[in-house]
């Protein structure tokens, strides 16, 4: 990125008092937490920076019977805030929250900002099955076929959240719906559980 401003560029590597501010702000690490993943991420990124081939190869250490490329192009430019093609430690770190810590419409907004890979506020059937691919090949997922098939599972994905029939999601519907479906699900297997504990209690 070009320096415009005639400020001195930010040295990567430094972890400044505003840095843990803001990541104290917008993350539920503690000030001893976040100097500890810094020097963590130090040991891997010497630069102070994460670039899309690195974080890629990271991603294959943990998925090497897949193919990580796909999906870690989606994930690395939602990460990357500022669109330098690099992601330093306070992008890295709010990331590394949302996914481990953050609610559930944190996460379901993370999940959105991946599937809109054109940045238009909308997905469409397109972009999913863009995504599901992506993770089919990450994880070595090889039966796509019926159910499991790509465009049948973004079909089903679409016939439950897609209410209006617009043939996109907004953020609001993606994130509110499949908050929605996963609380009644959640509650339907609560209820089950209570059933089958009454008949056990029952036939004691």
């Amino acid at each position: 990125m070009g320096n415009k401003s005639g400020k001195k560029k930010k040295d990567p590597t430094v972890l400044t008092e505003e840095d843990i501010q803001m990541l104290l702000a917008n993350t539920q690490y503690t000030r001893e937490q976040i100097i500890q993943w810094h020097n963590g991420f130090l040991k891997d990124c010497p630069k102070g920076e994460l670039d899309k081939k690195k974080f890629t190869e990271v991603y294959k250490e943990f998925y090497p019977q897949g193919k990580a490329d796909k999906f870690c192009a989606q994930v690395f430019q939602v990460f990357d805030t500022d669109h330098s093609g690099k992601i330093d430690f306070t992008e890295f770190l709010i990331a590394i929250s949302v996914s481990a810590q953050g609610d559930v419409k944190k996460k379901l907004h993370l999940a959105f900002q991946m599937y809109d890979s054109n940045h238009n506020g909308k997905i469409d059937k397109k972009e999913m099955e863009k995504i599901i691919v992506a993770i089919y090949d990450l994880l070595g997922e090889t039966n796509r076929k019926g159910d499991n098939q790509p465009k049948q599972r973004v079909e089903a994905i679409f016939k439950k959240l897609d209410r209006d029939n617009s043939g996109t999601l907004s953020e609001q519907e993606f994130v509110e719906d499949t908050k929605e479906l996963r609380d009644n699900e959640k509650g339907e297997e609560e209820e089950e559980e209570e059933e089958e504990e009454e008949e056990k209690d029952k036939n004691k």
